[in-house]
């Protein structure tokens, strides 16, 4: 038995979840890593993607909270993940890894959490950050919260506001951003909650602070944002109750200190990760691939439904549920592909995919525009600002109006041969890897280090299906 992944030893000392070396400190200890890929054959074969990041998270959490043990198979052991595992370790659950990747999980119980020795630092894992603040407000405890250089960036105001509601208090921090020390309520006030933003982070950090409420905490979000931690919640056996408002709305309402008993959790593939050698086998010709048990879930499904829209050759098959989630095998032909208009409202369903879907535009004939897309600017970068530079970079027009995305498709290849910025964001360097593969010369993105964050497996495989990618020295 160890307590560290294969994949992580190099970051990682032995036989502990410690505090994750975060990307930006790789980034000052070690040597960029600029990628290039190189158009090439067709690509083909089937392949299984890491596990969803945000189920992963929420597995650490709510299984470090529950009573009992919780095993988690298939977990993603990316930075992000890792350092969540940290936060809860540091916080009294006892994490192991076994050398099967089975995670063994001994948890809390609701109520118990202790109070850290040292800041939680979470690398560049916002989600991570933002669950836990809600742990923290709920639980009377206090606890200082830090992260790499991008996270430091991200506002942090928007979960503060309702967990101030519910009686935390944000004792040192500027500006509502990190680093920052968040006292938890002792007695945690049961709120009624309207979203001003849809936000699964925010709704998912309110529910987890009114776990140790002696009430019903209500979340009121104004569109359906990704449901997992209601459905890992009660999976783990807290009671909640949702309903729809008059206004089109979702009320969700959690009964406080429920009994969570650990569970056995299989978590399905990233449909964020998936993503990637989706749109990859739509735009390099005579690509024929299949991604395996892929998370179908309606709240995460907004990409594929915009494929399908756009005219690619994608389906469906072998439809069946994984630890309380849908699952699927997503298979894909390459084939033309069309611009397509993305409402606003379906960005919810898709917010971490638009840089791919944004390279998947580039090859289409027409126009794509996509809509209502505020939330990209405080992403690990200003990801409006990053696709378009991006996409200058390699021939592609494009242009930002207000809080849209506006791509001018080049109707086939796109001309390539630039070099991206990719401003430390992990899914900005996947996204233009993928283009480099479908476009006319090779595109290089300027550091690939960070990939590890959400996708460790990546460039693994990728070269498996019959990608080129190659370091640039």
């Amino acid at each position: 038995m160890c307590y560290v992944p294969r994949t992580q030893h190099r970051y990682l000392p032995s036989r502990a979840i410690p505090t994750v070396i975060t990307p930006v400190q790789q980034h000052t200890h070690q040597r960029t890593m600029p990628l290039r890929a190189l158009p090439g054959p067709a690509l083909a074969g089937g392949i299984q993607v890491s596990g969803d990041k945000s189920i992963s998270h929420r597995a650490l959490i709510i299984g470090g909270l529950a009573r009992g043990r919780t095993k988690v198979t298939g977990l993603l052991e990316g930075h992000d993940v890792l350092a969540t595992g940290a936060a809860m370790r540091a916080m009294g659950a006892r994490i192991e890894r076994f050398d099967s990747g089975v995670w063994s999980i001994d948890g809390t119980g609701v109520g118990a959490l202790l109070a850290p020795d040292a800041a939680l630092d979470f690398g560049n894992a916002g989600t991570g950050a933002r669950l836990i603040m809600g742990l923290v407000a709920g639980h009377g405890l206090t606890a200082s919260f830090t992260g790499d250089a991008s996270l430091r960036k991200r506002p942090m105001g928007r979960v503060l506001t309702p967990l101030r509601e519910i009686g935390a208090r944000v004792v040192t921090g500027e500006g509502e951003r990190l680093p920052l020390t968040l006292e938890g309520a002792r007695d945690p006030i049961p709120i009624t909650y309207r979203l001003p933003v849809p936000s699964a982070q925010v709704k998912s950090a309110i529910l987890l602070a009114g776990l140790n409420s002696a009430g019903v905490t209500t979340v009121i979000e104004p569109e359906a944002t990704r449901d997992h931690t209601e459905r890992m919640l009660e999976f783990f056996g807290a009671k909640l109750e949702m309903g729809e408002e008059s206004d089109g709305g979702r009320r969700i309402a959690l009964i406080g200190r429920p009994d969570l008993v650990g569970r056995d959790i299989t978590v399905p593939g990233d449909p964020s990760s998936a993503a990637f050698p989706v749109v990859a086998g739509l735009i390099v010709p005579g690509s024929r691939l299949a991604v395996e048990r892929v998370m179908v879930n309606p709240t995460r499904a907004g990409l594929f439904d915009t494929l399908s829209e756009m005219g690619a050759t994608i389906r469906q098959t072998n439809l069946r549920t994984l630890g309380g989630e849908p699952v699927a095998d997503i298979e894909v032909v390459a084939g033309p592909l069309s611009g397509v208009d993305v409402p606003a409202a379906r960005a919810p369903s898709m917010i971490d995919e638009y840089p791919v879907l944004a390279v998947a535009a580039a090859f289409a004939q027409g126009t794509s525009v996509m809509r209502g897309l505020a939330e990209l600017r405080v992403k690990e970068s200003d990801r409006l600002a990053a696709i378009v530079s991006g996409l200058a970079a390699n021939g592609v027009a494009a242009r930002i109006e207000g809080d849209d995305l506006i791509v001018e498709g080049t109707g086939g290849r796109v001309p390539g041969g630039g070099t991206v910025e990719t401003f430390l964001d992990h899914r900005i360097a996947m996204s233009f890897l993928v283009m480099g593969l479908g476009a006319e010369r090779p595109v290089t993105i300027d550091d690939a280090s960070m990939i590890a964050t959400s996708f460790p497996d990546f460039v693994d495989l990728m070269t498996g299906l019959g990608a080129r990618l190659e370091p640039v020295s």
